[in-house]
């Protein structure tokens, strides 16, 4: 045979591009077309319907950077023969780019009832009603702005509507009625689908070019002038290419319909509203045509906006969850972070989550489905199997930037050795369309060949939303079995994962935090919304803890409502968009205010409960929130007189200052750099020839997406700002100016005389600059320790290998520590998430342990204005510590105590007491089922086996094991004879107890 195949190939392309393309729908009848500009935000159906309309044609331009607009389109429902099916066909001037980052619709009948959305992939309407019949549909349209464009990452105005401009974005290009010839529809779905398997076959292979001939001759069987009528004809001749069954050893792959929605990115909440809506309506209506096809989503959060703002909508959701076929997935409240939100913030995520799908549907999912998220903290597998749950997945990865994850399906270990079957998707994406091209990816990339053959594939726009197509389930339906291709088979994520997990008897073991080697900036960005989901978690267990004391002691009510509203607006705002600080300005000045809302509603119940069990009078009463005594305050107790603050001594030398208590003594230079600092082992602590409290700025200019990313190349380079120190009162203060920014120090120390307090307040004007304080500390460790939830994690400081090599910046929750047996520096926060902790040393020998914290970015992209303006960051840097230490260092700061006027109490106990000290509280609260029980949730917190016993300090029956949705899960607690509990923990490990009171009134004992 003569070498054709190049020709071919172009013969066989042209004719996909051009040839059928223009075939798929005729007889269009143009539509007659009416709009309305929604002057401001989107409002309901009714209020839209009953504007004035104006006439409009195609080539309209319409829709201002996120406004709204609303079509009136009328006409005839056209008459079909057999084998044509009405459709509207409706372009708003998509363009090629991806659906969810442009122009979107929501589709609604006469009576306002929903029928789907339009999107660039998905602008076919199906007309069921009568031929003949008068047609009129209404389109809210959305001008959502590409914010993204062609991911170049420049600085862009269309992040804010106060930037963004009026001008419209879009052209109205159609809208017509037509119809949908099925056969030549047909016609393109096997041509797309044995085109796209034929290019990923070996050159050498029989098959390939078996398919090549017969999509050739295909194609030469469609007559140009008569395209319907031929198409039968070409279908015939595919039949046996698409009837060859794929090889028994073929992977196998559970195909889940799937549209990641980010709660927020590049649009707003207000808009990810929508575009839930406009996704699971696409879904409902592609139920009605393929009853093979099952739905996947997760994100509790999106459906209880959905039953909120389209309640018809939802109902027809429900329905198809209890048939099966629309899967609740995650049973999370939104796709959090997992990195940055507080231990007792992921537990809600799960109790929220969960309780909302077991109250909406009835069903609990069993997987946890974070698709997306920048990394995983090894907390989460206990948390996981705690909240009920037993499988993980994501994929994100595989966006590693130089180490490939050894193992796709596989057994995550975490932090107190709980495991979870969990599973990376190899076609590395959670938007697949099911082509040739990512099914032939997952096979080939899937580490576990030899052992299981398993794979699941999420398919589906998503993103900015949108979901399957019915093109993608064409593509599922051809790839059940054909030859040279997987097995595909339409699944869900229970199906997949009992398969699997029957399929894989011993499974690999990861163990640990599962860090992503990618978007270390996410730390660190946007951090006045950092500071206020720290803050507001804080300010969540104190109202939870003293509300709760208040209720037990004093009879109040608890707030339960107020509660569950605050937490929702913080766990919103911990979706791995939002908190990690990659989105547009709009979405961190909604949060910034919600922020601000939340903590006057806090405060207010703070307050409320506080002054219910100080009762009145003048007398002050100091309560303490935190696990830990502070100042001689009993842990989550009252009293009234702490002990008083240690006495500071100054003594000038050198132009700086030293600054000394009975158990530490520091040394500043003129320029306020720490240049001595020695604890109660006499022991200096900073490196020799180093100074520590040394403010550095660095260029931090990304390869690519500049809020996610610190690049490793911008470490090279540094400067050293220096200011002037003098002493102001009981403190020293750093004044320092640099470039359009300042900064200003106070240093002070801790109530206890045993830290450095460090507050710095920053007036923030750079451009791609990163902020980072640093202590470079003499103590030669290995791993430095950083908190995470419920526990702490130990990091190389050295980088040995290339995993260690890509840990460059990495998360931790209230403190860092690097420490030699046991003892050594603890450098504490309230608001800082991002570190780099690597060796200081010479060519000769390492010298210590560089602690340096990362304060302050200035991305560009997507919000221009990340961070400009004022911010404040608290330290505490305490020598000779030890991890304990550093435990109730982190407490301590993120806890303050809090004065109120009260009767005279000398002190007021605490609800519970837990020994020994490695044992600590993270919530007290009322327990959700609103029975009147007490509920604890406790954790061991330095990473040994030990056995606690527990005090209730008011009268309780009995104390019995839950899981974190508070159901029981195992017989009452063994209790002493002096009263107390026994409970045994293993290291980190995290427990629910709840505990009966005696008597509550008006209410019965939970069992």
């Amino acid at each position: 045979m003569h070498p054709d195949r190049e020709l071919t190939e172009r013969r066989i392309a042209r004719f996909l591009a051009q040839r059928l393309p223009p075939h798929l729908w005729t007889s269009p009848v143009p539509l007659q077309a009416a709009a309305w500009n929604c002057p401001g935000e989107p409002v309901t159906f009714a209020e839209a319907t009953a504007q004035e309309y104006t006439p409009v044609s195609p080539g309209a331009r319409w829709g201002r950077p996120w406004g709204t607009t609303w079509f009136r389109l009328s006409g005839t429902v056209p008459a079909a023969e057999p084998g044509l099916v009405p459709e509207a066909l409706i372009d708003l001037g998509f363009s090629t780019d991806m659906p969810g980052f442009q122009a979107e619709g929501l589709v609604y009948d006469a009576e306002g009832n929903v029928l789907k959305a339009l999107e660039s992939t998905n602008m076919a309407v199906p007309l069921s009603q009568e031929p003949g019949a008068g047609l009129l549909l209404w389109v809210e349209a959305a001008a959502t702005p590409n914010v993204i464009g062609d991911f170049s990452f420049l600085p862009t105005p269309l992040g804010s509507p106060d930037t963004a401009g009026s001008g419209p974005l879009y052209v109205f290009r159609r809208a017509e009625t037509a119809l949908l010839d099925v056969q030549v529809h047909e016609l393109a779905q096997d041509f797309s689908v044995l085109w796209g398997l034929m290019h990923e076959l070996p050159m050498d292979s029989p098959r390939r070019h078996e398919l090549l001939r017969a999509l050739q001759r295909a194609a030469a069987a469609v007559d140009p002038q008569d395209v319907s009528g031929t198409a039968a004809a070409a279908r015939k001749l595919l039949e046996p290419a698409l009837s060859a069954p794929a090889a028994a050893s073929a992977h196998r792959i559970h195909a889940v319909g799937h549209a990641h929605i980010d709660s927020a990115w590049l649009w707003p909440v207000r808009e990810t509203r929508r575009k839930v809506a406009r996704t699971f309506a696409n879904v409902l209506a592609l139920m009605e045509t393929d009853p093979d096809f099952v739905f996947t989503a997760s994100s509790a959060q999106q459906y209880a906006w959905l039953e909120e703002d389209h309640p018809a909508l939802f109902a027809r959701v429900a329905a198809r969850v209890a048939e099966g076929r629309f899967v609740p997935a995650g049973g999370m409240w939104v796709e959090a972070d997992t990195n940055l939100p507080s231990g007792e913030s992921l537990v809600r995520q799960f109790t929220f989550g969960k309780r909302y799908f077991l109250e909406a549907f009835g069903v609990e999912p069993l997987d946890v489905w974070l698709p997306d998220s920048f990394g995983y903290s090894g907390a989460l597998p206990q948390l996981i199997r705690a909240a009920g749950s037993r499988w993980f997945l994501t994929q994100k990865l595989s966006w590693n930037e130089s180490d490939v994850m050894p193992h796709h399906t596989f057994l995550w270990e975490g932090i107190d050795g709980t495991r979870v079957f969990t599973h990376f998707p190899p076609v590395d994406t959670y938007n697949s369309a099911l082509t040739g091209q990512e099914l032939a990816r997952a096979e080939r990339q899937f580490r576990e060949k030899g052992a299981t053959n398993l794979s699941l594939v999420p398919f589906g726009w998503g993103d900015g939303g949108g979901g399957p197509t019915r093109e993608m389930l064409a593509a599922a339906h051809r790839t059940a079995s054909l030859e040279g291709s997987p097995q595909v088979q339409l699944s869900s994520p229970q199906a997949f994962f009992s398969a699997a997990e029957a399929d894989y008897a011993d499974p690999p073991v990861w163990s640990g935090e599962m860090y992503l080697q990618f978007h270390r900036g996410t730390y660190t960005s946007q951090a006045r919304t950092k500071r206020g989901n720290r803050r507001s978690e804080a300010l969540l267990r104190e109202a939870e803890l003293w509300a709760a004391s208040a209720a037990v002691r004093c009879g109040t009510d608890y707030p339960y409502q107020e509660l569950e509203t605050a937490w929702k607006t913080v766990l919103l705002g911990q979706f791995h968009d939002i908190l990690p600080g990659s989105s547009i300005a709009w979405v961190y000045r909604d949060a910034e205010r919600a922020y601000a809302e939340t903590a006057e509603h806090l405060e207010r119940i703070i307050d409320r409960a506080q002054r219910a069990l100080a009762q009145e009078g003048s007398r002050p009463l100091v309560f303490n929130a935190a696990p830990v005594a502070l100042r001689g305050i009993a842990a989550m107790g009252a009293a009234a007189e702490p002990a008083a603050p240690a006495a500071a001594r100054f003594q000038a030398h050198d132009g700086g200052w030293e600054l000394s208590s009975d158990h530490l003594t520091a040394r500043f230079g003129a320029t306020g750099t720490l240049t001595s600092l020695r604890g109660e082992s006499g022991r200096e602590l900073v490196v020799p020839g180093e100074e520590a409290n040394h403010f550095q700025l660095f260029r931090d200019t990304p390869n690519q997406w500049d809020a996610w990313d610190i690049d490793a190349a911008d470490r090279a380079d540094a400067l050293s700002l220096r200011g002037e120190l003098s002493r102001d009162g009981d403190s020293l203060v750093l004044n320092c100016a640099f470039g359009r920014s300042s900064l200003r120090q106070r240093i002070s120390l801790s109530p206890n005389g045993r830290a450095l307090d460090l507050e710095i307040d920053v007036d923030w004007h750079e451009e791609q600059k990163l902020l980072k304080l640093g202590f470079p500390v003499a103590v030669l460790a290995d791993r430095a320790t950083a908190e995470i939830q419920f526990g702490h994690i130990q990091r190389p400081t050295h980088a040995n290998t290339s995993w260690d090599h890509a840990r460059f910046e990495a998360p931790a929750h209230r403190w860092v520590h690097a420490g030699e047996h046991g003892r050594g520096v603890a450098l504490a926060n309230d608001s800082t998430y991002g570190y780099d902790i690597s060796r200081t040393g010479s060519r000769d020998a390492g010298t210590g342990t560089l602690l340096r914290a990362s304060l302050l970015r200035a991305p560009l992209f997507p919000d221009p204005g990340a961070d400009q303006g004022r911010h404040t960051f608290r330290f505490a840097l305490r020598p000779d510590a030890t991890v304990a230490e550093a435990v109730q260092e982190g407490y301590r700061l993120n806890l303050p105590l809090r004065t109120v006027s009260g009767a005279g109490a000398e002190s007021i106990p605490p609800l519970a007491v837990l020994t020994p000290g490695s044992v600590l509280v993270e919530a007290v609260k009322l327990a959700d089922d609103r029975s009147g029980d007490v509920v604890l949730r406790l954790y061991e917190s330095l990473g040994g086996h030990t056995k606690a016993l527990l005090t209730a300090g008011f009268p309780a029956r009995s104390a019995v094991p839950a899981d974190l949705l508070e159901r029981d899960t195992g017989a009452e607690l063994l209790r002493r004879r002096d009263g107390r509990w026994e409970l045994g923990f293993r290291p980190f490990e995290v427990k629910t107890v709840r505990l009966a009171r005696s008597a509550v009134p008006g209410k019965p004992p939970h069992r």
